[in-house]
């Protein structure tokens, strides 16, 4: 079954494409196929795509997503005669972990992420850095979305890009300790300066139109910064209160991915030396 058709919108970055279905191998090469897991909502648009890779020794899954067992029977099914030798995760946030070790031991293979796990109830069995090679693929590390995000790039210019980078989307970015606007911004540039071809994310279609996607994500998130300087109160307000204010007729399933992306902000703006922080409240600096 094929993949099903995207379509860019007017503003050139945003891609979407209608519910694919689940259980199913979508082809995305001949190397490569998805495996869309059945947890559609709006923080994972139309569910997790679980990557299948092929390499000279079997093929990886990427991000198994789901503990759904129709969702691991379709990886085991999708991998059709070719052993999977590796499970890698691009982080660890639930929608791509809950599944890993489930699969893990099913297979008997090991689960592969970023060294320094940021979940604690989780150590990878193979333990990845920024420049490592596992079955064929390079390990880009990415933080921003998760301190402990990684992204994972073909020998030809492909770029498994997990929550990093998605068409359909902007990321969420969290707070300290676990995300970081400039860390994000940083990790940004690192995939732009690779010269890639192809993003395939771990929610929403293909990429194809790099370069315009990651300048856009870029772009909106420097004028969400100036939004948020623009509409900052002088007077100290606590978070709460000015998510209340910039944030209007917001879904309430969405008011703490809002918040959370505010305070990130906010964190990055203080560091700049635009705003202030102290006691609870925030203010913005008059020059």
């Amino acid at each position: 079954m094929s993949a099903p058709l995207a379509e860019a919108s007017r503003n050139g970055w945003r891609i979407s494409e209608p519910p694919p279905p689940y259980g199913v191998a979508l082809p995305q090469t001949p190397t490569i196929c998805r495996v869309v897991a059945n947890n559609p909502g709006p923080m994972t648009g139309n569910g997790t795509n679980s990557w299948l890779v092929d390499h000279g020794r079997g093929c990886v899954v990427i991000d198994p997503g789901s503990t759904d067992p129709a969702h691991l029977d379709a990886l085991v099914a999708a991998a059709g005669d070719r052993p999977i030798t590796h499970i890698i995760l691009t982080h660890t946030h639930a929608d791509h972990l809950a599944g890993a070790r489930p699969l893990g031991a099913r297979l008997g293979i090991p689960v592969c992420g970023f060294h320094a796990s940021a979940e604690p109830e989780f150590t990878p069995d193979i333990g990845l850095r920024d420049g490592d090679e596992i079955a064929e693929l390079r390990v880009l590390y990415t933080p921003g979305h998760a301190s402990d995000h990684i992204c994972l790039e073909t020998a030809d210019g492909i770029i498994f890009t997990g929550d990093h980078v998605m068409g359909w989307s902007t990321t969420m970015v969290p707070p300290a300790p676990h995300g970081s606007v400039q860390q994000f911004l940083d990790s940004m540039d690192y995939l732009a300066q690779r010269n890639s071809h192809l993003l395939l994310p771990a929610h929403g279609p293909a990429i194809p139109h790099v370069k315009a996607c990651i300048e856009g994500l870029v772009a909106h998130r420097r004028a969400r910064e100036n939004s948020i300087i623009a509409l900052m109160p002088v007077e100290p307000r606590t978070l709460d209160e000015i998510v209340d204010s910039m944030y209007h007729n917001l879904r309430p399933g969405l008011r703490r991915a809002a918040r959370l992306n505010l305070h990130a902000h906010l964190e990055k703006l203080e560091q700049d030396g635009r705003v202030r922080h102290q006691a609870g409240r925030w203010m913005k600096i008059i020059p």
